[in-house]
């Protein structure tokens, strides 16, 4: 093993820097080590470290016995410093987290929450009504809501009392369950995975041993949701694990996005897929723009174009760095800062992690280099498994490997380049959207006969759904009437941006749906 690769495989087992066991043992530190340092600042809010355990223990007091070792809480918020006490809060209670998307439709949420199931949900205004709908039906038996209301959540009420401290509260240990956070898979099904403070603490050192950062030195801005597996374990764990400030922008905006990196000195921008930096360099004010103080660009969710990377190196001074990782294991591949660098790669391994390519017939035949076949992975940070679902569990775990859905091939140096994705899931920017969950929206409509939805290249979002539509004998159904039902029924990402009514869809001999020609339509027009 080179030096390097030691030095990298002993910062992600935790040495040389403070060794925390989970990341509510982290916080607890940060609040005593460091107080007066601020945590967190979301527009003209901010949090110092003291303050944060102040309000994470005072959110535990409120969950109370509702959140008793081995329970769950759906946490239903949108990014901001109330997401990220509830998620902790959660997490110091000893109960399990499900981070919820807070914008799905009632139909979308009573699939999740009903995988789910938990005791107790906190949520904002954006979803309350749409729960307590959902409630009797489901078993939810306790809803906290943050608002300005008088008997909402209020976390300012905790930061200022001496009363809440983290410190003299239980810790949970790390086998323990923590983290519940939900993905379509390559099914398109909803699937809850499962992972233990362990290799959640496995993920957080890993991403520092390769992104190092300096201790309490460091202003992240994130832009990604706190739902999603990159918005929780980069975006938000590593800051607070570093001492870091956190600075959470709400909702992208790209002029507030460039007006924080500004303002803020943001050293490291925990960006995203490609999208969220084609948006950048689309604005106006990205030219004036003084970007100076970063040091890493981080990418993830999408692959960046490689003009994407020339360019915004060229006008930023800082490099894109991409990586690859999954909700059932992240991270699995980093590019290093202070190594060669492939554009179109998503760079090797993270310590302590193995990555073979393997043949898509048997899955047991290791490739040799720049032979494409499914990737396969093993590490400490893998997921438990998906929650109810031994089966699926099965088809992805299989003798210590995590089969990942993921077309690509290893070169000569290690590197990991991804080509395709096995099943049809496509990305519309960051977000993964699975056109059979879109489809099935699609085929409850009363005119609708059958539906079948691809993916389009677009260049903003880096793909958008296309859907097509044949009605039923003798019903009317508009594109208006269409696309009201859409929104009635599928968060904004999901919605497909087009529709072309046919006579029928095309099928291959053996009857099966043709998306080769599908997706020919959709670039082209049918």
């Amino acid at each position: 093993m080179s030096p390097a690769r030691a030095a990298e495989d002993a910062a992600a087992r935790g040495e040389g820097s403070p060794r925390r066991e989970t990341i509510v043992h982290a916080v607890a530190a940060a609040a005593l080590e460091r107080p007066s340092g601020v945590a967190l600042v979301c527009r003209e809010r901010s949090l110092s470290y003291a303050e944060l355990g102040r309000a994470v223990a005072g959110m535990v007091a409120e969950l109370g016995g509702n959140a008793a070792s081995g329970r769950r809480v759906a946490v239903l918020l949108p990014n901001g410093i109330e997401a990220v006490v509830s998620v902790l809060g959660v997490l110091a209670a000893g109960a399990q987290v499900a981070p919820i998307n807070p914008f799905f439709t009632p139909p979308e949420l009573s699939v999740v929450l009903a995988e789910a199931k938990p005791d107790v949900v906190i949520c904002g205004p954006e979803a309350r009504d749409k729960l307590r709908a959902l409630a009797p039906e489901l078993g939810i038996r306790s809803i906290l809501v943050f608002g300005s209301e008088p008997g909402c959540l209020n976390f300012e009420r905790w930061t200022t009392s001496e009363r809440w401290s983290l410190e003299r509260l239980p810790r949970p240990k790390p086998e323990d369950p923590a983290l519940l956070i939900f993905t379509g898979g390559t099914t398109g099904e909803p699937k809850g995975v499962e992972h233990l403070h362990r290799s959640l603490m496995v993920s957080l050192l890993q991403h520092c041993s390769v992104w190092p950062v300096r201790w309490g030195g460091e202003c992240f801005a994130s832009v990604a949701p706190i739902f999603h597996v990159w918005g929780l374990s980069y975006a938000t764990f590593v800051p607070l694990y570093a001492q870091g400030t956190l600075v959470i922008v709400p909702k992208y905006d790209p002029d507030e996005v460039l007006e924080v990196l500004e303002r803020h000195r943001v050293s490291v921008f925990g960006g995203g897929p490609a999208p969220v930096y084609m948006g950048l360099m689309q604005s106006a004010r990205f030219s004036r723009t003084d970007f100076s103080s970063l040091k890493y660009c981080l990418s993830g969710g999408a692959p960046c174009p490689e003009e994407l990377h020339r360019e915004w190196e060229r006008q930023t001074g800082c490099p894109l760095l991409e990586g690859w990782g999954m909700s059932e294991a992240a991270p699995l591949c980093l590019n290093r800062p202070d190594t060669v660098r492939k554009l179109l790669s998503v760079g090797y391994a993270v310590p302590q992690t193995e990555i073979e390519v393997v043949d898509l017939e048997t899955g047991t035949r290791v490739l040799p280099a720049h032979e494409a076949g499914e990737v396969r992975v093993r590490g400490p940070q893998l997921m438990q498994g998906y929650r109810g679902r031994p089966e699926a569990t099965r088809d992805v775990l299989r003798d210590g490997w995590l089969y990942t859905g993921d077309i690509g091939y290893l070169d000569e140096d290690a590197y990991l380049f991804l080509v395709d994705r096995k099943k049809d899931m496509i990305i519309v920017g960051g977000y993964n959207v699975y056109p059979r969950q879109v489809d099935e929206v699609l085929f409850k409509h009363p005119a609708i006969a059958e539906a079948a939805s691809v993916g389009r290249p677009d260049a903003l979002l880096g793909e958008v759904l296309v859907a097509f539509v044949v009605r039923k004998t003798g019903a009317v159904l508009a594109e208006e009437d269409f696309f009201q039902y859409c929104r009635e029924n599928l968060v904004k990402y999901r919605r497909p941006v087009a529709v072309s009514f046919v006579a029928a869809l095309p099928r291959t001999n053996a009857r099966k749906l043709d998306k080769k020609v599908l997706r020919a339509w959709a670039a082209g027009g049918s």
